[in-house]
Formats: C-alpha cells, sequence, structure tokens
C-alpha cells in the first residue's frame, strides 16, 4: 500500500516530492520511509508562524510565499568558479570538500590531504554503501518535531557527506566544506552531513556558504556531529550567501564523556538566515562551546537558536554571542540551557550582546535556563546598546580620529567571539573577513573622519 502525505498549507513540496521519487530510482529501501517520514512531519507542523513560539521574532512571509524547486540533478562547475571564493585557507593545504546547490562536485574537491584511513565518501555513495549502516545513524540525533526544515532536509536531501574519523587519529590538516549557490530563482538546496570523530580523535571543520549570483534561493543543510569519548571537534562556520538568499541550517551534536566540541558561527549573508543549534551532552566531564557573530545591515534578520541538553554529570558549557547591526537590521537570540536532574555539577554560562549602529537596527534576545539539579554553576545574561560614547570621547582626547576610534571599538567587540577560535590561521583570515564586511556598512561609509 501506498503511504500518502497530505500537505494543506502547499502542494509545492509534495509535488517536488513526487518528482524527486521518480527521479531517484537508485536508492536503497530504507531511504524511501525516511524520505516520507521527514514529509510527513513537515506536513503534520508545517511552516513556522510568528505565533510559535520558538519563531516569534522571525518571520519567514517571504519563505512561505515562495514556491521553491529541490535541485534534483548535480549542475556543473567550473574550476575558475573557485578563484572567486573569498575565504580559501592562507595556508593551502586544507583538504576541500566543494558542492554545488548541495551536490558534491568531486572533480573540484580535494581529500589527498586527509590520513588513508579515514573514511570519507560523498552522501550519495554513502547511503548505499550496505556496511556504513547509515539506516541506523542518520536521522537518530536530529528532532524534526519542531524544525520543519530539518524534516524538509530529511525528504529532499539527494547529497552531502559522511565523514568517519577513526579512534585515536589526530588530524593536523583542516578540513574545508565550501558550499556554493549557483542562486537560481527559486531553487532549494538540501545537502546533508554525518561526522563521526572516533574516541580520542581530533579534527578541524571549516564550513563556508557562498553565492555565485544575487539570487533567491533556500539553503537548508543539516549536519549531524556524533562526537566520542575524549574526541576533539572544532567546528567553523561561515555564511555569506547571496542577501535576496534564505539560510535556514540545522547542526546537532551529541557530545560523549570527556569530549571536546567547539562551533563557532559568523553570519554575514542572506536576507534571513537562522541558525538551529541542538548539542546533548552525553557524557561526564566534557565541554561544549558555541560561538557566534552575526553582522547584518540593510533589512538582513539573522537568527540563532539554540539548545543545549545537559543530561549528564560534571559537564561545562558555554554560549557567547554577538551582534553587530546597522540600517534597518534584525538579529535574534534564542539560547536555552537544559539542565537534566541527573546533570548535578553543571557549570553553564550563556551570553548575548548587541551592538547597534543605527536608530532602527533592533535585536531581540532570550537567554534561557531550565533546571532541574540543585548542585548547579548557571548565569546567564544579554544586552543591547549603543557604541560607547566615553570610550570615544577618550580615544579622541588622545588624537584618535573619531573613525578610527569608532572602528577600533567595534573591531574589539567582534574579537570578543573571533578569538575564541583555536585555530591560528582560520581566527586571523576570518578576522580579515569580519572587517572587510564591516567596512561595507553604511555607519562607516557615514561617519566623519576627523
Amino acid at each position: 500500500m501506498t503511504e500518502t502525505v497530505q500537505i494543506e498549507e502547499s502542494d509545492s513540496w509534495l509535488e517536488a516530492f513526487e518528482a524527486l521519487e521518480h527521479a531517484d530510482k537508485d536508492s536503497p529501501t530504507w531511504l524511501i520511509p525516511f524520505r516520507k517520514a521527514g514529509l510527513a512531519q513537515y506536513a503534520k507542523t508545517g511552516l513556522p508562524t510568528l505565533r510559535d513560539e520558538d519563531w516569534r521574532f522571525t518571520n519567514i512571509d517571504p519563505i512561505r510565499k515562495t514556491a521553491f524547486r529541490p535541485t534534483l540533478a548535480p549542475g556543473i562547475l567550473e574550476a575558475a568558479m573557485l578563484d572567486g571564493i573569498p575565504y580559501p585557507l592562507k595556508t593551502g593545504n586544507a583538504a576541500r570538500l566543494v558542492f554545488l546547490d548541495g551536490h558534491f562536485q568531486r572533480e573540484l574537491s580535494d581529500m589527498s590531504k586527509l590520513p588513508q584511513n579515514v573514511t570519507s565518501l560523498s552522501m550519495k555513495d554513502a547511503v548505499a554503501r550496505e556496511d556504513l549502516r547509515l539506516d541506523q545513524h542518520l536521522g537518530q540525533y536530529t528532532y524534526h518535531h519542531d524544525n520543519p526544515f530539518a524534516a524538509l532536509n530529511a525528504a529532499f536531501f539527494q547529497d552531502g557527506f559522511y565523514l568517519n574519523i577513526p579512534k585515536n587519529l589526530q588530524i593536523e590538516t583542516p578540513l574545508h566544506i565550501i558550499h556554493l549557490s549557483s542562486g537560481n530563482d527559486a531553487q532549494a538546496s538540501f545537502a546533508r552531513f554525518f561526522i563521526r570523530a572516533g574516541e580520542f580523535s581530533k579534527c578541524t571543520i571549516l564550513e563556508s556558504h557562498h553565492a555565485l549570483s544575487e539570487g533567491i534561493y533556500l539553503n537548508a543543510p543539516t549536519t549531524e556531529f556524533v562526537v566520542e569519548n575524549e574526541a576533539n571537534i572544532e567546528h567553523i562556520k561561515i555564511q555569506d550567501e547571496s542577501k535576496q538568499a534564505f539560510h535556514l541550517a540545522s547542526v546537532y551534536a551529541h557530545v560523549g564523556r570527556a569530549a571536546q566540541f567547539h562551533s563557532h558561527y559568523l553570519n554575514m549573508g542572506g536576507r534571513i538566515s537562522r541558525n538551529n543549534i541542538r548539542t546533548k551532552l552525553n557524557g561526564e566531564g566534557l565541554e561544549c562551546v558555541l560561538n557566534g557573530l552575526y553582522l547584518a545591515d540593510g533589512d538582513q534578520l539573522s537568527d540563532n537558536h539554540m539548545i543545549v541538553d545537559h543530561s549528564k554529570p560534571h559537564c561545562d558549557s558555554h554560549e557567547y554571542f554577538n551582534g553587530i547591526l546597522d540600517d534597518k537590521a534584525r538579529g535574534i537570540f534564542h539560547g536555552r540551557i537544559l539542565v537534566q536532574q541527573i546533570a548535578q555539577k553543571t557549570d553553564a554560562k550563556q551570553t548575548n550582546k548587541n551592538l547597534l549602529l543605527s536608530n532602527d537596527a533592533t535585536a531581540d534576545t532570550k537567554p534561557q535556563l531550565e533546571i532541574y539539579a540543585d548542585d548547579v554553576k548557571c548565569t546567564h545574561g544579554a544586552t543591547i546598546g549603543q557604541l560607547d560614547d566615553e570610550a570615544i570621547y577618550y580615544l579622541r582626547t588622545r588624537g584618535v580620529p573619531k573613525a578610527v576610534a569608532q572602528q577600533m571599538l567595534v573591531h574589539a567587540f567582534a574579537g570578543e567571539i573571533i578569538d575564541r577560535i583555536h585555530h591560528e590561521l582560520i581566527r586571523e583570515e576570518l578576522d580579515e573577513v569580519v572587517w572587510t564586511r564591516l567596512e561595507k556598512f553604511a555607519h562607516f561609509q557615514n561617519v566623519s573622519t576627523t
């Protein structure tokens, strides 16, 4: 009997799913119910509205009104197009994965710098490998019930990447995952990533998203991290989509005993962008650090929503997110620290700071603590403000021009986040990237130079 999924809000996704089923005849049998479960969950919730508590600051009507079409076939990417990507690692020794509209570009990728005992292959190839048993692992660490874009990803992903780092392997070479969007209007991409770090392993992963043209498109990737006992993962994500694009990313991390998971987010592009981050701290003595810097101007909306679930005792978590907003931009932070009853001796900190460079910019911040244990140390705080006139005056009395004084203060504010990145070369490069972006803000173009 064929399963039927009803979507009352719009039939565009159902029509797209039927086209995918027709085009994708070679998928393993387990993937069909996996996809249908994702579509069914989306059909149950639909796209969120301002009435949904987790989305009450984020109006996605522009997404709702656009009939997006998933990219069913991989496009052709010329090697010369990579020359325009603004953030290659300066060392040139990074392993590289290249994706166009959610599809792996094998010819432009270079995995030769990774050790041979690392299992690395496209998600399209990985789901066909019975020995990887992705039918038992894929989606086990995600939560679709409150994330319709993760549900759509489950329904429509066709490619992505599978990475398994074996036990005890310390990888010094960073891995750079480059997502490119062709920018075709009303195009939707759903890349999927599964990254497992074995016990005592270590790896640095740089993920960057870029547009090849200023089109209206949707990029909704999902990434699952499994960080096993005493592993160490540093993940850095750069989002620099088209100013007309929509970026709705989902990141799930399952962190084991005494492991370290550090995940950094730099949001600069997109008309509407959102990071949905969920981390489950599932072993004693671990450390989870989530850092974010969002830069928005014009009418951009940048949203960061996260839940850190302390489900074991003696764990540390720290979330630091700073926003710099100009023109009529809007920044949103919603962070929730959940401390289960068993999670005694938890040490959790959460901070959100927002710097408004214009009177029309707005910030909404909602840090939350939900604590069911009694022997914990948990703090949270949030600030929204403008540049400190006294600090500017102090610098000017020492001969620093007003424009330079403001630049120094904003640079220091951004540096509170960038300086937390451990990988030195990536940290130095992103510091330059941030300032290049800020120089385009109207605030710095209009300020007096004297």
